[in-house]
């Protein structure tokens, strides 16, 4: 009787894809900064600032297809708005090819928002089941430590979910002016 043994297969292991190593959020950072210099035009604006730009930019593609055509029929056109109609086509080109990157940082940015936020849940979960136990574990007196721990998180719970008080909407109209229940005498 012949028994095989398998010898495991070094080649076939490297084969096999491995997970790529994940960044920090330090390491994320910095290379968003790096990549940030890279890019070179990077314009930050105030709201105002794109609300203003975004209705002067409103036109469709087709306007601005039939726009180019305009300068490239006529010299004069281009000579007007100092530039050759395939300038500008490269300008709407290359428009179109950041719209792309732009999709992909808000695509990127949602799903880190999203993934903070599943995080963030996780957390608050853990901090109510440290507190329950905690809760619990502290009428024991063997658990003494862990009382001053508890009333802690027990007041900030309770500041977290004091209500803020209003200001009074309207200010109370002086006594004795008209409107008021008391009387005056004169």
């Amino acid at each position: 009787m012949e028994t095989k043994h398998d010898t495991p297969n070094p080649r076939a292991a490297a084969d096999i894809p491995q997970p790529a190593p994940t960044l920090d959020p330090e390491a994320v950072v910095d290379q968003l900064r790096a990549l940030r210099q890279k890019i070179g035009e990077v314009t930050p604006l105030s709201t105002a600032e794109r609300n203003a730009l975004r209705s002067r930019a409103r036109t469709t593609n087709a306007i601005l297809q039939a726009s180019i055509n305009v300068i490239g029929a006529s010299d004069q056109v281009s000579q007007a708005i100092a530039q050759p109609a395939d300038a500008v086509r490269g300008m709407y080109d290359e428009a179109n090819r950041w719209t792309a990157v732009e999709d992909e940082l808000r695509t990127m940015l949602h799903g880190v928002a999203g993934a903070n936020l599943v995080r963030r849940q996780r957390l608050a979960l853990l901090a109510g089941q440290a507190y329950k136990v905690g809760t619990e574990l502290a009428r024991d007196p063997a658990n003494a430590l862990l009382r001053p721990h508890v009333d802690e998180i027990k007041r900030l719970r309770r500041v977290a979910h004091r209500k803020k008080a209003k200001p009074p909407s309207t200010p109370a109209p002086a006594p004795g002016t008209p409107g008021t229940s008391g009387t005056s005498k004169p």
